[in-house]
Order: structure tokens, then sequence, then C-alpha cells
């Protein structure tokens, strides 16, 4: 099996150390050509004369090889190098250096990117069609992974992207299970976490490390929409019925009691029968009621 390339420092010098050194060298073999010229057309003799040799003429393309190694790199960009086909390092830190003119260098970003997945059709934990996207923020975290593992750090990312996702949203329910538990619709922030945790497994290899990855998008598909709204709606009907029964059946009680304990009036059976019929009429009727309260004392 194949070892997977680990991302090392590259053997560098600063730029500003070997420039003077590769200007002195340009001056000692311009000088004797220099000196030359200004001897010929202006007869001006300049100082260290010497004469231009073989040694001089093969400098020049020693010099112009030499500056090849020169190189600038920008804020979050890294430079990977190569000798012969073999990785040689990388480097990370912005400036101006000067490296081995044999290596072979390609420049990669090492700043945050956006990817907005596509619209996915997935069936979720309970089989119903869902639609849903993704944003995932991601970066470059190992250059050497980046450059050799993969053909195409971008468009692996956004492929295993795609994957995770489906991966998540099959694991659970849209609206929850029976007791609202492994939710995608309430448990956004779960599952956003677990949806940046799939990604990073999957694009480990790559060398790419998962900033953020949450929901941009969640909808039942078209076919079902409209039932599952209908459901949506008797729910909450059943619901917000529930929930005024519920406090009718309260303020009965309360009535009845404050009533008979402050003597004012005695209820028969009967009585209590009708006055609670007209009460829980008048309070959960949603139109407008005119009860009739037949009270009287035995």
């Amino acid at each position: 099996m194949r070892e997977i390339a680990e991302e090392k420092q590259a053997l560098s010098v600063s730029g500003w150390l070997a420039l003077p050194l590769w200007f002195a060298l340009l001056v000692w073999t311009a000088w004797p050509f220099i000196g030359l010229a200004a001897w010929n057309v202006l007869g001006i003799a300049l100082p260290f004369p010497t004469q231009p040799s073989l040694l001089h003429l093969l400098a020049v393309p020693l010099l112009i090889f030499l500056a090849k190694g020169f190189g600038i790199l920008q804020p979050n960009i890294a430079a990977i190098f190569t000798f012969f086909g073999r990785y040689a390092g990388t480097l990370r830190k912005d400036g101006f250096y000067w490296v081995n003119p044999f290596f072979l260098r390609q420049k990669m970003s090492l700043r945050a990117n956006n990817l907005n997945t596509p619209t996915l059709k997935v069936n979720d934990r309970a089989g119903n069609p869902v639609e849903v996207a993704a944003v995932v923020v991601w970066r470059v975290d190992d250059t050497a992974r980046a450059a050799f593992d993969v053909e195409d750090y971008g468009s692996y990312i956004v492929i295993q992207s795609e994957s995770a996702v489906r991966s998540v949203v099959s694991a659970r329910w849209y609206d929850g299970d029976a007791n609202g538990r492994n939710s995608l619709r309430g448990d956004m922030e779960a599952v956003a976490e677990l949806l940046a945790t799939r990604i990073q497994e999957h694009v480990v290899l790559a060398g790419l490390e998962v900033v953020e990855a949450r929901i941009s998008h969640l909808a039942y598909a078209p076919e079902i929409a409209s039932a599952m709204l209908r459901r949506q709606q008797a729910e909450a009907v059943v619901a917000a019925r529930a929930r005024i029964v519920d406090g009718a059946v309260g303020m009965v009680k309360l009535a009845i009691e404050q009533l008979e304990a402050e003597g004012v009036v005695e209820l028969s059976s009967e009585a209590r029968v009708k006055l609670v019929t007209n009460l829980m009429t008048v309070l959960v009727s949603e139109s407008e009621t005119h009860p009739v309260l037949s009270v009287g004392r035995e």
C-alpha cells in the first residue's frame, strides 16, 4: 500500500539574505564587461580592472538559474515544492524567500472556502422524501495530502459532502421519532455538529479541515409536501383544542368551587350539570354564544 503523504517544512532562506549575495555575484560577473565598455566607449578606466573570462561568461546562465529560487508568498498562501518528482516540503510563512532552484513549486490557498451543496432529495428514516442542502466552510489543512493524495481536492469535498448529507439525513426523522428525538428540523445544532463530523471523516484523506457545516435548506419533497402540511395543521388543531379544553375545565372547576365556597348559590346535581355545560360551551366554542343559566336554591 502506498504511503500517505505528510506535510513537512521545506528548506528555505530569507530572500533578503540571499538577494545581496546574488547581487554580489552579478556585479562580479558584469564588472569586466562594464569596464571594457567604459574604456572603449568613454575612455574611462574603472577601478579594479579585470578582463572578461570564460568563468564570467559561465556565470551569466548561473545567475539566471539562481534567480529561479526567489519567490514571494502572500498571507494564507502555501508553496509546495517537488525535487525531481519527490515531495520536498511546504512553505507557509508569507514574505520573500529563496529555495533550491531545482525545486518545482505549486501554490495553494489556505484560506477558508464556502461550499453550497446542491439541493438533494433524500429519504429520511421514516422513508419520507426530503429536500435538503448544506453549507460547508472548509480549508486546506495538510498541503501534501491535498496536492498528492487526491486528483482534485475541490471536487473531492463536493462529492464527499453530498455523501455525508445523505448519510446524516437518512439516519434521522424529519420531525423526530414518536418521542420527538433525532429530529432534523428540531435539532439543528446537533445535526450541524454531526454533519461537520461526518464530512471531516470523509475528507481527512485529502488533508482538508471542515470549519463548520450546517443545513441551509430543509423541506418535504413537493410530492408529499401538501399532505404533510395538512397533517401538521391537523396536529396543531388537535393540540390547540386540547389546550383549550384543559384550560376550560380548570376555569369551570374554579368557578364552581368559588360559588359554593362563598355561599353565592347552592347547586343541585342537575344545576351543576347545566352550569358546567353552559360554561364549557362558552369557553370552548369558537362562535359567540348566549347561554341560559338556571340557578336556584334547594
